[in-house]
């Protein structure tokens, strides 16, 4: 994780604003998903960076919090359906880690939105489209991570 460096993306024309976001993707099925997306030719957002971890259950809070400090306006966690997790029960771990993080994001003022959980098989390439779609339009709609701005504020 350290080594994903987190930019704004301009838009093309007048440097509109483009939500950055963050998908961690299981290996065994939403990675795969994302791969069908791909090579399905299906069209979505470019402004999201693809992070390959074995298991939903093998991000950290900290892989979520530290992407929010470095300036993703977003964070995905894609996994295995429940049921389904190559490692048993990871993807029952990763519900719980992400319904406290949503709750710590909330008490810090952040929006809880901004991080979501989604189970993706490794068939589901429109899934995974969808989803990304439907994120990155919810943050747009929440606007630039306040961080962002914080920071922003402090460099004038």
């Amino acid at each position: 994780m350290s080594q994903v460096q987190v930019t704004q993306t301009e838009a093309k024309g007048e440097g509109e604003w483009e939500p950055n976001i963050i998908a961690f993707c299981c290996n065994w099925c939403s990675y795969a998903g994302a791969d069908l997306a791909g090579v399905s030719r299906l069209q979505m957002p470019t402004n999201f960076k693809v992070i390959r971890t074995m298991c939903s259950a093998r991000v950290d809070p900290e892989f979520v919090l530290r992407a929010f400090s470095k300036g993703a306006d977003g964070v995905l966690v894609l996994g295995c359906h429940p049921a389904d997790c190559h490692y048993i029960g990871g993807n029952y771990r990763t519900r719980r880690r992400v319904a406290l993080l949503r709750m710590l994001l909330e008490q810090y003022g952040f929006d809880p939105d901004r991080l979501r959980l989604e189970w993706v098989s490794a068939s589901e390439g429109a899934k995974f489209q969808k989803t990304i779609k439907e994120f990155t339009e919810t943050i747009r709609e929440l606007g630039p991570n306040p961080l962002k701005e914080e920071q922003e504020e402090k460099k004038h």
